[in-house]
Parts: structure tokens; C-alpha cells; sequence
């Protein structure tokens, strides 16, 4: 076992989950009588019976385009931020979606995923997270403040520059997109300046290759990622065990399929959706529109919060057919209609110049699809999309585990 930011990151799975779920019936009623906007969108709902997960499963889940269409009917905040908590900063990101930075010294959770990088106390790190509207910069850089260390905040671009403060200020850790540091150290390579002091790196915002990390190790610096977003901070973050992302404390985890508020099985891939604590911006059951999964195992590091696997596609499957729309929601309301439907998975090709649909349907009746339920199944997607298509059962577990509902196979080349 390494060293840890605190106690908290070992203790065991089931007092931390009784823990949270003792907490969130008050946070809850806190949150409804504080945020309109929330209390609108939890209408009905009691805070006294959410004390489970399935409990909690009840809720409906906050799509981010809702709290957008809440934000331009109410703004800047659609009434999900606290009454009597202003914000210390408010960032704007695409969408438009406005975010509250919450008051504290580490509102967005950094400093203990940077902790579980190898940063410490006295590090000087050089942050090229943008500092420009999107929080990106500060919820990295107050994380690392909060932990102990010096700021340089250089923010993006201007690779040269970059390089040349590197080399003076000697940081040992760094924080910017996967991509960034590779292009400020070849720059230092180019100039001739020694830029060799960054011994550890957090990156965020992109995919971290394993050939890009092979070569940060080869320079003799350990990446580490973690999976942040905007509203949150930082939700998950990789450890030196390089199996899979822990979850940040005092969040609540499900992953769902996509389209609906449905909790999956363990191992199934599915949309994350989080519960945080914040008192000043509770978000509840928020849909991140981002696919992972549970891994069933504690990581190697020893923190035994939720492990999950990381990053693995967006959630958001929508796509046009035939000059409509068609949704996962859609999908999943079929599914609904016939209980006999395992999982179920459609797919958008192309045949004589025309769009066609294939919904293929998992179906555990041991002796096969029960006679007429392909029909009827056919009859739901006519009626439900306004599209025809062919419905094709399958054998159980025979559909790929990546959280695709729906499935765009069309050649755009």
C-alpha cells in the first residue's frame, strides 16, 4: 500500500457506502429547499425514502441539455445553485452552460487525485489547462494549492514560451491535456533548453495513448489521468496501479443505460451518473453523457472506493434516419413494452441508397424468441421511431458490452 491523502481512501466499501447514503436523505431536502431549479426537477419527490441505491434508482436523472434549457429560462443558474451560497467564480462552457465555482479551498476535489499522481507539498507545477472561461485551469490549480504547492499558470498555446519558463522555474509536475507536454518538450528539445525537472504529469480532456504514456515513461515522467468534468471536478483518477479509475469520495456512482435512468449490471457498460455532496451546487442523479463501467475489484493501490474503467465513448447516440430523429430514449421505450428483451441494440446501415434499421434484441427464453415476438417487437419500433425496420433476436450476451444502443453503420467515406 503507497501512501495515501487520507484515511478516508481505505476504508471499507460498506461503511463508506452506508455512510453516503445516511448523508444524502438531509443533503437532499437541504438541496430542495435551497435550489428552485432542482426542487422543480425533483418534484414529488420524498428525501426521507432516498436511503439506497434503489431508492436513489427512482430519481430521474438531470440531462445537462435540461439544466441548459433550465439555465435560458432562468439564468445564469436555472435555479440549481443554493440561495445565499454566490459562487466565488462562474465559467462558461460550450452549450452554452454556465458553472459556479463552489466556495473552499479545493471545491472541485483535485488535490487528492493529484496526491495519487505523485504530486506533494512544495512541488512547483507548471498547469497549461485553459484558464480562459472554462474551469479547466482552476480545478486543477486550486487542487494543487490546496495540497501545498507553488502555480505557475500558463494556460494553453505559445509552446515556446511555455518551454522557456519550463526551464527556469524547474517545475516537478505538470497539468494540461494528454497531447500538450509532448509538444512543449520537443519545443525544449528544439530550443535546446533542458526541461528534464517534470518528473510527474495529470492529464485530462483526451485520450492518453498508451504509445503517448510509453513515451512520457521513457522521459522519466509518471502520467497519470483523471476524468473531470465542468460541473463535477474531478470524479475518478487513475493511481501508480495503472488499473482502472477510482472514485473521488463523497460522490455516489451508477452507471445506467443509456437513455434511460436504469441502473445496469456490474461489468455492463453504460452511461456514468453521479450524485455529489455539494451543498453550494447539488447535482443529483447528473447525467455526465460519458460511457464506463464498473470493474468488479478494488484497485491493487490500495483505495478501495469504485473502480471503473475509465473513459469509453459518449452516452449520446442520437442519430438521424431518414430525416429523423432517433434516440436511445427511443429504444429503450421499446424495450420497456416487451419484457421478454434482455438488451437490445439498433442499427442505422445503408441498403440500395436507403437508410435501413436492424434492431437486434437479446432474448433468454431458453428455447429461443417466443413465437410472433419479433413482429411485435417490429410493430413497437414502427410505432415508437415512425421508422420500419427488421427485428432480429440474438442469444444473451451475444451483443458487444461498449453501451451502444444504437449503432451507426453507414460508410460516410
Amino acid at each position: 500500500m503507497t501512501d495515501m491523502f487520507d484515511t478516508r481512501e481505505t476504508r471499507d466499501p460498506d461503511e463508506r457506502e452506508a455512510e453516503l447514503f445516511r448523508r444524502l436523505p438531509g443533503h437532499l431536502a437541504k438541496a430542495i429547499s435551497a435550489a428552485p431549479g432542482l426542487a422543480s426537477h425533483l418534484d414529488g419527490v420524498d428525501p426521507a425514502t432516498v436511503t439506497s441505491r434503489a431508492g436513489l434508482a427512482r430519481l430521474p436523472v438531470l440531462r445537462k441539455s435540461q439544466l441548459m434549457a433550465a439555465q435560458k429560462a432562468n439564468p445564469p443558474f436555472g435555479g440549481f445553485v443554493a440561495m445565499g451560497r454566490a459562487p466565488e467564480r462562474v465559467f462558461l462552457s460550450p452549450g452554452p452552460v454556465f458553472e459556479p465555482q463552489s466556495a473552499g479551498a479545493d471545491p472541485w476535489g483535485a488535490a487528492r487525485a493529484l496526491f495519487a499522481a505523485g504530486f506533494r507539498p512544495g512541488d512547483v507545477v507548471h498547469n497549461s489547462f485553459a484558464y480562459h472561461m472554462t474551469p479547466g485551469g482552476f480545478i486543477l490549480d486550486l487542487g494543487a494549492r490546496a495540497l501545498g504547492c507553488t502555480i505557475f499558470p500558463a494556460g494553453t498555446g505559445n509552446s515556446e514560451t511555455q518551454a522557456e519558463a519550463m526551464a527556469v522555474l524547474r517545475p516537478r509536475g505538470w497539468c494540461g491535456t494528454p497531447d500538450f507536454l509532448k509538444v512543449i518538450l520537443d519545443k525544449a528539445v528544439e530550443l535546446g533548453l533542458d526541461c528534464s525537472s517534470v518528473k510527474v504529469a495529470q492529464v485530462s480532456g483526451g485520450a492518453l495513448f498508451p504509445s503517448l504514456r510509453d513515451e512520457y515513461t521513457a522521459r522519466g515522467i509518471a502520467v497519470t489521468q483523471c476524468y473531470a468534468t465542468a460541473d463535477l471536478g474531478v470524479v475518478a483518477y487513475e493511481t501508480e496501479a495503472g488499473k482502472g479509475v477510482v472514485l473521488n469520495e463523497d460522490f455516489i456512482l451508477e452507471i445506467v443505460r443509456p437513455g434511460t435512468g436504469d441502473p445496469v449490471a456490474p461489468g455492463e457498460v453504460g452511461e456514468i451518473v453521479v450524485t455529489s455532496f455539494n451543498a453550494s451546487y447539488p447535482l443529483v442523479r447528473f447525467g455526465t453523457g460519458d460511457l464506463s463501467k464498473v470493474l468488479d475489484e478494488r484497485s491493487p493501490c490500495g483505495r478501495t472506493n469504485t473502480l471503473i474503467a475509465g473513459w469509453m465513448g459518449r452516452a449520446d447516440q442520437r442519430t438521424k434516419v431518414k430525416g429523423m430523429f432517433v434516440d436511445p430514449e427511443q429504444v429503450a421505450a421499446i424495450v420497456r413494452r416487451h419484457s421478454e428483451i434482455g438488451r437490445a441494440r439498433l442499427i442505422v446501415a445503408r441498403a440500395g441508397e436507403q437508410d435501413v434499421l436492424s434492431l437486434k434484441i437479446e432474448v433468454d427464453q431458453g428455447g429461443g424468441a417466443p413465437a410472433g415476438l419479433a413482429d411485435a417487437v417490429a410493430g413497437s419500433l414502427r410505432e415508437v421511431t415512425k421508422l420500419g425496420g427488421r427485428v432480429e433476436p440474438v442469444a444473451p450476451g451475444s451483443l458487444p458490452n461498449d453501451g451502444k444502443v444504437i449503432e451507426d453503420a453507414r460508410d460516410y467515406a
